[in-house]
């Protein structure tokens, strides 16, 4: 997104299939200031990218309820503290009402209370705090009143259960009545009553103008918008077989005779039906989100912080940066935070999946939602809210889950189009019934219309792609595999390639000192204070570890006079008068330093997998000490697996040859890419994908983000720096290389489910309008197929919520 634009997420509710979604879609993506817009029919969410300047939240809101649906918002209520005026309740009330995502917010100066409506996707509670601290004021949470929004889902399944159960008791005599005239049942006893026109006119009219009014209105709302969706099929199916029915009964009047050739069952139980597939397909959407579910389930509801030396229980929303918090053992840890007093083990697998607890004492960082084991901690901190990393992982999963895969496009476009032509060719089935297949036969060829109508509703093809994303990427982040948008979900399957980072990723990225050499004429203690002072300064993973081997040995370091850092090659530095260079043998080679008599001595060292430092003082060469990176435990056999799944590996470093082969024969490498500089790795990974390779790039450091932005895939190591998730399309929360594997697995089992889904739905409508047509199908049990087309998709995709990686 560019600086100009902005995005914002919210939900909407009314829709019935994907003509609804795709109308939705097109009606706001042709708003003015709107440049995307992305509506999901299985999330009901919608997901607009848009210019402020010419559009906001309430034009699409606007926009949404014009186009018959509804956009449910959430209410809460808080307690003021510190009013005493009209103008303060007045300045309160105008501040949060200029806040996105605040629908309407009211402010009560006697009551001292606020009430306000708006969007959680956009604008959290603990927002609305700040805004009122920072107008001067305080903010306490009252309670939290759920409108038609955060339980919506549930409010309007317990309404349609009420009008299914409603609906059925009425079409259950109509039932009887249509099942006695089957010749196998006719055994069935069947009350002359319900025979009656009258009683099925009455038992009919309440299910066809109460429970059926939605279907009413929502097919006015479509057509009044040039468009059609589910509900125009099944009002014009039900209507055509009641008004055909009442005809008949009003035309039955002084005859004094019992119609048996109604249709006021079929529109009944058309009805019923269809609500209760909706009422089965809502459930099975519903557990599509147990993984949003179970990682919010992770989060603390309270934290127990101190304030002015008072210790308190508050909400988690309620947390601000800089608060101290408490945590006894056994307890999680509310939000991100650094240790201030207090030492434990904590159990970090939900972030990790490494099930062994770990060490933390003062200064350490903890993350929330992880469980302090056994010790007492005092705690500061450091992220709250939106900001902390279970929050940003609940993020990434939600808009992986949101988004659009590309395979969805054809299912949109067929939507679109999708209801006119089924209406022409239910109107084409009439005639050629009624004209010349069963001519003068205005029932049957009635009979033979409704069934197309009903059976061709595009309720599968719309939840065909979303529900399988939904459960796809919703498991993938149970095994720590986040992937940031569906689309990359759908392209990781194409995957041939894998370039690997060596250090942080095939390694543990903790070198450890191991050998130091010194030049003739050059005391070792000088050498390793000078080299450790200069390398200090740096951030790099093998500074770090030579400056800890270093003070391990007791050598006092100095500060440096001047630091420079030379990507790729090594530092620059001047410690106590004396100008030093630390690094490859191109930075010696580049500054005229002769290191040939030494090169046994460091061929010696990589090829025991081991980094040499090379260090010159005042332009002499005067040693060089050396460091080794340990492999990862699981890397050998992850990259195993990699190549059983038909995946090419290569490792990629700035290392030089030798070191880079020893460390790829430990783990079955045979591709390596050696003494590469950061800003050549993007390019290796060019000339992979030009050699025809779909390659995956995945890095853990700042120096890989140019390489993890140029691949087809780029994969970070959760692990590693911000950066690098940042540039990455999937994060590997595990840090462990099976996550590669695991996630491509995902997308592969993830894109055949799609596959699956599409075919039935696209399949199912190709069969059953032709059966439908030809009369091989009553409109009751269309209605069935229909209801369970959807059901079958759905349930379908919940597969994916049990596959084992």
């Amino acid at each position: 997104m560019s600086g100009t634009t902005k995005e914002v997420q919210f939900l909407i509710s009314g829709m019935t299939c994907a003509a609804c979604s795709a109308r939705i879609e097109k009606g706001l993506s042709r708003m003015n200031g709107v440049e995307e817009a992305n509506v999901n029919l299985a999330l009901e969410k919608a997901t607009v990218v848009y210019n402020p300047e010419a559009a906001g939240m309430s034009d699409f809101e606007q926009k949404v309820e014009q186009l018959g649906y509804r956009v449910p918002t959430e209410k809460i209520e808080f307690d003021i503290l510190g009013m005493t005026c009209a103008a303060c309740s007045a300045r309160i009330e105008k501040g949060l009402n200029r806040m996105d995502g605040i629908k309407t917010a009211s402010l009560n100066l006697a009551l001292e209370t606020a009430s306000i409506e708006y969007n959680p996707s956009q604008v959290t509670v603990q927002d609305m705090i700040q805004k009122v601290e920072k107008l001067g004021y305080e903010a306490k949470r009252k309670n939290e009143v759920t409108a038609e929004s955060a339980d919506y889902r549930k409010q309007e399944m317990d309404r349609q259960l009420g009008k299914f159960v409603f609906s059925l008791i009425l079409s259950l005599p109509l039932l009887w009545a249509m099942v006695s005239h089957f010749s196998f049942l006719s055994f069935i006893y069947l009350p002359d009553m319900l025979m009656n026109p009258w009683v099925q006119f009455a038992l009919a009219t309440p299910v066809q103008f109460l429970i059926g009014k939605q279907f009413y209105i929502g097919a006015y709302k479509a057509l009044r918008n040039k468009s059609a969706n589910m509900d125009v099929l099944v009002a014009l199916g039900t209507s055509a077989a009641y008004f055909y029915s009442l005809y008949l009964t009003i035309a039955s009047i002084g005859e004094g005779m019992k119609m048996t050739d109604l249709y006021f069952e079929t529109s009944a139980i058309l009805i019923t039906l269809i609500l209760l597939g909706k009422l089965f397909e809502a459930r099975a959407k519903g557990r599509s989100s147990e993984a949003i579910k179970k990682l919010m389930g992770l989060q603390v509801k309270t934290a127990r912080v101190v304030r002015d030396g008072v210790e308190q229980e508050i909400s988690l929303e309620e947390v601000i940066v800089g608060d101290t918090i408490l945590v006894k053992p056994g307890e999680k840890i509310p939000v991100d935070a650094v240790i201030i007093e207090g030492q434990s083990a904590l159990d970090e697998s939900m972030l990790t999946g490494e099930s062994v607890p770990v060490d933390k004492t003062v200064g350490d960082e903890v993350i929330g939602a992880t469980i302090n084991k056994n010790g007492f901690l005092k705690l500061e901190a450091t992220k709250v809210g939106r900001d902390t990393a279970l929050a940003q992982i609940i993020k990434v999963v939600e808009e992986a889950q949101g988004s659009k895969a590309p395979i969805q496009r054809l299912a949109d476009q067929i939507s679109g189009i999708f209801v006119p032509i089924v209406v022409g060719i239910a109107v084409v089935t009439f005639l050629i019934w009624y004209f010349a297949a069963d001519p003068g036969d205005f029932s049957s060829a009635l009979e033979k219309m409704i069934a197309v109508l009903v059976i061709a509703c595009p309720c599968a093809l719309g939840l065909a792609t979303p529900t399988s994303i939904m459960a796809g990427s919703g498991r993938a982040a149970e095994y720590g595999v986040l992937f940031k948008g569906g689309e990359h979900l759908e392209r990781a399957h194409q995957l041939t390639t894998v370039v690997l980072d060596k250090t942080g990723t095939v390694t543990n990225g903790k070198p450890v000192l191991t050998d130091v050499f010194t030049a003739d004429g050059m005391d070792e203690s000088l050498l390793l204070q000078l080299v450790g002072s200069a390398e200090r300064q740096s951030e790099h993973p093998l500074a770090e570890a030579i400056v800890n081997g270093i003070k391990e040995r007791g050598v006092a370091l100095k500060d440096a006079a001047s630091f420079e850092a030379i990507p790729g090659y090594g530092i620059k530095a001047e410690v106590d008068g004396k100008n030093l260079l630390i690094g490859t043998r191109k930075l010696m080679a580049e500054n005229g330093i002769n290191v040939a008599d030494y090169e046994d001595a460091m061929a010696e060292l990589e090829l025991n997998g081991k980094t040499a430092m090379l260090a010159a003082v005042d332009g002499l060469f005067a040693g060089m000490v050396a460091v080794a990176d340990t492999v990862k435990e699981t890397s050998k056999a992850a990259i195993a697996r990699l190549k059983d799944m038909g995946i090419d590996v290569f490792m990629i470093t700035g290392d030089n040859e030798r070191t880079a082969r020893a460390i790829a024969s430990q783990v079955g490498i045979e591709h390596v890419l050696a003494e590469v500089l950061p800003e050549g790795k993007a390019e290796e990974v060019k000339k992979l994908q030009q050699a025809g390779g779909k390659v995956a790039m995945v890095g853990d450091g700042i120096n890989d983000a140019p390489a993890l932005a140029t691949a087809d895939i780029g994969m970070a190591i959760g692990t590693g720096a911000d950066v690098a998730m940042e540039a990455a399309d999937i994060t590997l929360m595990r840090g462990d290389l099976n996550s590669i594997a695991d996630a491509i697995l995902m997308s592969r089992k993830t894109i055949r489910n799609i596959k699956q889904n599409l075919f039935w739905a696209f399949g199912y409508n190709t069969l059953g309008i032709p059966i439908a047509a030809l009369g091989f199908l009553a409109p009751w049990l269309a209605g069935a197929a229909m209801a369970f087309s959807s059901v079958s998709v759905v349930l379908n995709a919940l597969r994916l919520q049990r596959v084992k990686l």
